[in-house]
């Protein structure tokens, strides 16, 4: 507000300098409105205030008055009572989608963001540095498909295994379900899952487990000679299996399972659920974010 006032400040006193001038006639009207950087109607607009009511006629009467766009307060106090009491720990994107749509929230992302880091609730991410360009995504939905399993404590002392196919071009979570393992089965399960609620695809990018590929030593090159049971039956179907040799090749699918570890124990804790089979039954698809919605498939032995 200071730093308004001194700017509305040094336009008067730049337009009572022009408007004199104006008046000894050494500038005409429009000269005078582009030095000043608005229009010739407005400069005489200004001017016949001016005349009328002496310098208060230049005050930006916007100056103290509550913003028309300013977010409610009844609204701002049940938001931050739900974060501090109910979403604790919970992150700002996390949160607002939860409070958009289970609590009606208008306010905006970036707002939400600014006021939680203004309280010290949450802290300002460090700047990220360069890194290599990524790879463009596929243009098409289809075109081809990572999975992969994430271990992690989903519910306390509870370590599974997350499995999780998703599109390339979209990032668009197809299944989701948790087991005791990865593995053959799970690997299965996960592309037919996709297949019933999709149809086929064009290609599938994993990593090197023994269960998508054959290698003679860890971390090795691939044997495309010697097939696996999943890489046999995406033989048998049309796809083609392509190997990652690093995490960062797979980017897309390791930056979702970065974010899916905190959402989802979260909102399992919510829900109260501390068991494999309520999790794969859960409907409630909140914790998985705008453009990666779907159920929680029960799992099929």
């Amino acid at each position: 507000m200071m730093r308004a006032r001194i700017l509305q400040e040094v336009r008067r006193m730049r337009f009572e300098e022009l408007y004199a001038r104006r008046q000894r006639r050494e500038l005409t009207m429009a000269e005078a409105a582009e030095l000043l950087g608005i229009t010739e109607r407005t400069f005489r607009r200004w001017s016949t205030r001016y005349e009328a009511e002496g310098a208060a006629g230049l005050a930006d009467r916007r100056l103290g008055r509550a913003s028309a766009r300013a977010v409610p307060v009844d609204e701002v106090l049940q938001m931050v009572t739900l974060y501090e009491t109910r979403y604790t720990g919970w992150t700002v994107k996390h949160f607002h989608e939860r409070w958009q749509e289970d609590h009606g929230g208008t306010c905006s992302y970036t707002w939400t963001k600014q006021r939680w880091q203004a309280k010290g609730q949450v802290v300002c991410a460090p700047r990220r540095g360069a890194h290599r360009k990524k790879r463009p995504r596929k243009p098409l939905p289809g075109m081809m498909l990572h999975q992969d399993g994430s271990r992690h404590e989903w519910v306390p002392g509870c370590q599974w295994d997350l499995i999780a196919p998703l599109d390339d071009a979209t990032t668009e979570l197809y299944s989701a379900f948790l087991v005791e393992e990865e593995g053959t089965m799970s690997s299965f399960q996960g592309l037919r899952e996709v297949i019933e609620r999709k149809g086929l695809f064009s290609s599938l990018y994993t990593d090197r487990g023994t269960h998508y590929w054959y290698t003679e030593a860890t971390g090795g090159k691939v044997d495309k000679s010697r097939l696996t049971q999943v890489h046999r039956a995406l033989q048998q179907l049309g796809i083609t299996l392509i190997p990652a040799y690093s995490s960062e090749a797979r980017g897309r699918s390791e930056r979702v399972f970065r974010t899916l570890p905190d959402r989802l124990p979260k909102e399992l804790a919510l829900a109260g659920i501390t068991d494999m089979a309520a999790a794969n039954q859960c409907q409630d698809r909140s914790w998985l974010s705008t453009n990666h919605r779907c159920e929680m498939s029960p799992v099929r032995r």
